[in-house]
């Protein structure tokens, strides 16, 4: 997976999420993508999933994408958790022989067998991102994209998503999380890369960069806490 942007000149009248950046993953490897809300770590899984297009530069990637870059992200509100397997994974990129074929082993992790025949938009957030998760977990991608979405959900489900992203890492998938429990990536991970305001400012050591992403937050607060000036 490779990511190049081109160079620009700043434009006053334009936000630039992303600011030159350079970022290859090869394949098998588990990168943390770290830095503090606002850095374009989000902007970057979309880039990467397809969601986005870059203004310029490229986005190459190699096998089939599954992304987790929202919760409940590709489920229809209106339709039914078993519409939504078929419809979700099709977008994914499965067939529906395959589908048919996971449709079980996706509904037995997901835990929400109960209201599998109800329509989404009556589910709780931690319900969607059960069976959103399920879902893309089940679709043996290539590249895997995790942003946030283990901070919903109850303990339990989380430890059994945390089981399940081992097991893809063990089998050699490719995979990029963002998420801020820095113990958990630095136990995931092999690679740390830390943004800030739209521009890699450290890739290497997934430890070191957690360091950095908590001496980035507590600047940030102690910032927050200061008093104005009078």
């Amino acid at each position: 997976m490779t990511v190049r942007a081109a160079r620009r000149q700043p434009l006053s009248a334009r936000f630039h999420a992303l600011k030159d950046v350079n970022l290859t993953v090869g394949q098998g490897e588990t990168v943390a993508l770290m830095g503090l809300n606002g850095s374009g770590k989000s902007t970057l899984l979309k880039l990467v999933s397809g969601v986005m297009r870059p203004d310029a530069g490229t986005v190459r990637v190699r096998g089939r994408v599954a992304g987790l870059i929202d919760v409940g992200a590709g489920l229809h509100p209106e339709l039914t958790g078993r519409e939504n397997v078929y419809l979700n994974g099709a977008i994914l990129g499965m067939g529906e022989a395959e589908i048919a074929r996971k449709f079980d082993a996706i509904v037995d992790f997901s835990g929400v067998e109960r209201f599998l025949d109800n329509e989404v938009k009556f589910y709780s957030s931690g319900m969607f991102m059960r069976l959103a998760f399920s879902i893309a977990a089940h679709t043996e991608p290539d590249v895997f994209l995790i942003d946030e979405v283990l901070a919903v959900g109850d303990p339990p489900f989380r430890d059994k998503c945390l089981d399940r992203i081992r097991a893809l890492r063990d089998e050699g998938r490719t995979m990029v999380i963002v998420a801020h429990d820095i113990a958990m990536l630095t136990r995931l991970c092999d690679r740390g890369v830390m943004m800030h305001a739209g521009e890699i400012t450290y890739d290497g050591d997934v430890a070191a960069a957690g360091e950095l992403w908590k001496t980035a937050r507590r600047d940030r607060d102690r910032s927050l806490a200061a008093p104005p000036p009078a």
